[in-house]
């Protein structure tokens, strides 16, 4: 695997992971594809090797290590299942809101509990009628004396079943500035989950709907200002959404090659190997070539991140390619597997079920595309990445992510 932006110690990370996913996760695999529930036990199990701590700083028990090496574990466990590559991703993307918004108690009290594994956090922004539009979202949060009441829906909430910390955005006022986020416990009166319905692929994740019924929250839930709820809807779908994606269809376009290079090694046309067809080779080729310029993309973008440069396009190009990509070498290798990919004995067909999921969050291919349209026709209005530049550099240098790389003793 060629280098792009790594060192050593995000090598070792990597190793240390796949490790773990190919010890505690691939063996579950099959009784997720064929009971298709959520996966409680194992969400938690990977929760509590401290993968979801990565860019949570190391005063909070996390590992403080940065979004490359956020990218890595999304990357590595999503090689292995793609549905606990999901998991981990959106748990990450739930942790973003605390980090930049949460004031001190906040952080205090949630982040340590999310770095050992105690708590799974989620982002709940889209509802039924509006979609992705987020200014179009209709469920209100309204205050009443010390507390605020919440009603609404909210669909495609990842980790939605399995979470304990909600991060939700509703409506408090109009306009852009009348959005506002609060943390609701999963325990909270007036808070329910509809019926986890499976999906054409992702077994074992959840992305489903929170129902709120006059679901009462104490103001001291409401994270940063009121009115900053369109802040942190962006800020967690653009520096942590795009980027964790981009990760999970990474791993999956990795575990395709690996799948369909076995399958073209042991697998025998003509009296010799089908890799050795030429027809074969090129389609073999098609896939190493888009992998390699999809990493390249994925750990480019989450580089600048780290750096707190300001990257929305290139994060908003890599969520693009990867997804893209990682389809279009799923296709190529279910031709080189013909008939054969279509049975469940081979992974090759949920490698592609898995990967369609990862078209709609954080953007569509299209809102990417039209963003970097905009962005070519010097009509960008903006980057969030440059706006909240000053949470971004939290982070810790290169140098100290370094050490604290070295020093992270989580048990994967």
């Amino acid at each position: 695997m060629g280098r792009y932006f790594t060192t050593q110690r995000h090598e070792d990370l990597r190793q240390r992971v796949r490790d773990f996913a190919e010890r505690e996760v691939r063996p579950r695999i099959e009784d997720m594809e064929t009971q298709r529930v959520v996966a409680h036990q194992l969400s938690r199990l990977i929760a509590r090797q401290g993968l979801i701590g990565a860019t949570i700083d190391t005063a909070y028990g996390g590992m403080g290590a940065g979004h490359l090496a956020k990218t890595i574990i999304i990357e590595e466990v999503s090689r292995v299942s793609g549905a606990m590559g999901a998991m981990v991703q959106a748990s990450q993307l739930g942790t973003a809101k605390i980090i930049h918004f949460g004031d001190q108690q906040q952080r205090q009290t949630w982040l340590p509990r999310i770095a050992a594994g105690d708590c799974l956090p989620t982002i709940a922004v889209t509802e039924p009628e509006s979609g992705g539009h987020v200014l179009g979202m209709a469920s209100t949060a309204v205050r009443d004396g010390d507390d605020y009441i919440l009603n609404g829906r909210k669909v495609f909430v990842g980790n939605s079943h399995v979470g304990d910390l909600h991060g939700v955005v509703v409506r408090t006022g109009p306009g852009s500035r009348g959005l506002s986020a609060f943390l609701v416990e999963a325990h909270r009166p007036g808070f329910s989950l509809a019926e986890h319905q499976p999906a054409m692929g992702l077994h074992g994740f959840s992305f489903g709907e929170l129902r709120f019924d006059n679901c009462r929250v104490p103001a001291a839930n409401l994270l940063g200002r009121e009115g900053q709820g369109l802040e942190v809807a962006y800020s967690s779908s653009i520096l942590y959404g795009r980027p964790n994606l981009t990760a999970v269809s990474l791993g999956i376009h990795q575990a395709i090659l690996e799948e369909t290079t076995a399958f073209c090694i042991e697998r025998e046309r003509y009296g010799k190997p089908l890799g050795e067809l030429g027809n074969i080779k090129l389609k073999l080729g098609r896939i190493q070539s888009r992998l390699m310029t999809a990493r390249l993309a994925a750990y480019h973008a989450v580089h600048l991140l780290d750096s707190g440069l300001p990257c929305d396009a290139e994060l908003m190009n890599a969520k693009l390619l990867n997804h893209e990509y990682a389809i279009e070498s799923a296709n190529d290798a279910m031709e080189i597997h013909a008939a054969a990919g279509l049975f469940t004995n081979r992974p090759i067909e949920r490698y592609l079920r898995d990967a369609q999921h990862i078209y709609a969050p954080a953007g569509t291919s299209d809102v990417q595309l039209l963003r970097l349209g905009e962005l070519a026709l010097g009509a960008s209005k903006g980057q969030w990445s440059e706006r909240l530049a000053d949470l971004v550099r939290t982070v810790p240098t290169e140098h100290r992510q370094e050490e604290q790389l070295a020093t992270a003793g989580h048990p994967v």
